[in-house]
């Protein structure tokens, strides 16, 4: 069964801690629970998206700076 990883909050989904950085996991990335695989920004206020869970990244569902709702899935893990 495939993991996902969920957004905390409703808001701007972004893949990189800032434009001119490298994205904080790529598709294939593995992933332990608690790292930081994005950011939602909510009102000019930046919140870590954390991984729930282990695994590696099989596919973000949503692009870079998309606009997501609270616990719409972000990315799938096997």
């Amino acid at each position: 069964m495939a993991k996902e990883i969920l957004s905390p909050l409703p808001g701007t989904f972004y893949r990189k801690p800032a434009p001119d950085q490298p994205p904080f996991k790529n598709e294939g990335d593995a992933v332990a629970e608690g790292d930081v695989v994005g950011l939602v920004e909510v009102m000019k206020s930046f919140h870590e998206v954390k991984a729930q869970v282990s695994g590696t990244i099989q596919a973000f569902l949503v692009e870079d700076e998309d606009a997501v709702m609270a616990g719409q899935p972000l990315a799938s893990l096997d």
